[in-house]
């Protein structure tokens, strides 16, 4: 079953702040107080209106990072139920940085000063992260990313051409959509009569299992899992699953060994709740 349920997302809008936070943090270090710092397009329009030093984060371009997205789902077992969620998306958003100031010698040094900047942080700082991006993982920055035709640029933007900064920096976004799978049958009950047997004589067979888990509660693959006395045996699958079928009714012990050596054992009651199995040193605990 295919469940949607949109998260509020304002990854980009979080991406300004942190951008901003930066760079006036590292200007002011350096003697360039009072540097403004705009999102703007910047048009003649935008431009005629400054009235003090400005540095110009245009956000011109969002696409998918070459190959830097997962390909792979993510699964999540829980009570029975399993849900997958596809990868993440790995966006690149880029920036176009740009100086504004009255003398060009100011804004070649203001200039240079962004691009020490901007290139001594290959990663966002993690203090600055807020929002949603407190919990997105690492976020990476690539300076001097080539623009295609930046004349282009500054046609379409209404602007005069200028030196910029090409500035991209990669982020994951994450899925609202979730595929549901489960609950998960690990008990079963089949009742059968015998043939040549009196009416309303039957034989009660159930199918029970659960999960083998280390001391941390990750799910142990191949280990051994028998029924001493019945003789039955099975193996947990890579989940740490296991499942037996066709038991009869009653109080079973349940041991389970693994590759290293490891090895417990608990008793059941058949019928009943599935039985995970915590193998933790030599001891086994039911859980």
């Amino acid at each position: 079953m295919l469940v949607v349920d949109v998260p509020l997302n304002t990854s980009l809008a979080d991406l300004d702040e942190a951008l901003r936070s930066l760079l006036k943090r590292e200007l002011e270090r350096h003697g360039f107080g009072g540097v403004e710092i705009a999102f703007e397009a910047p048009s003649r329009e935008w431009s005629g209106k400054l009235t003090g030093p400005t540095v110009n984060l245009f956000l011109y371009d969002l696409r998918e990072a070459d190959g830097q997205s997962a390909v792979s789902v993510s699964e999540n077992r829980a009570n029975g139920r399993a849900e997958m969620r596809p990868p993440s998306l790995r966006l690149e958003a880029t920036y176009a940085i740009t100086a504004w100031t009255k003398a060009i010698e100011d804004e070649h040094r203001l200039l240079s000063q962004l691009l020490s900047i901007l290139y001594s942080h290959r990663q966002m700082p993690a203090d600055l992260l807020e929002g949603r991006l407190a919990g997105a993982g690492t976020i990476e920055t690539i300076v001097g990313k080539p623009m295609e035709e930046k004349a282009d640029f500054w046609t379409a933007v209404g602007g005069q051409y200028k030196p910029s900064v090409d500035f991209a920096v990669r982020m994951s976004i994450e899925s609202g959509s979730v595929y549901v799978r489960g609950p998960e049958v690990r008990t079963q009950s089949t009742r059968t009569r015998l043939l040549d047997g009196p009416r309303g004589t039957m034989q009660e067979l159930h199918r029970f299992g659960g999960t083998i888990l280390d001391g941390e509660g990750a799910p142990i693959a191949d280990a051994w899992v028998t029924i001493p006395e019945l003789g039955a045996w099975t193996s947990s699958d890579r989940d740490g699953r296991y499942v037996f079928d066709r038991v009869q009714p009653g109080s079973h012990r349940v041991m389970a060994r693994t590759a290293d050596g490891r090895q417990g054992e608990a008793t059941v009651e058949i019928p009943g709740r599935e039985t995970d199995l915590v193998l933790d040193g030599a001891r086994a605990r039911k859980r």
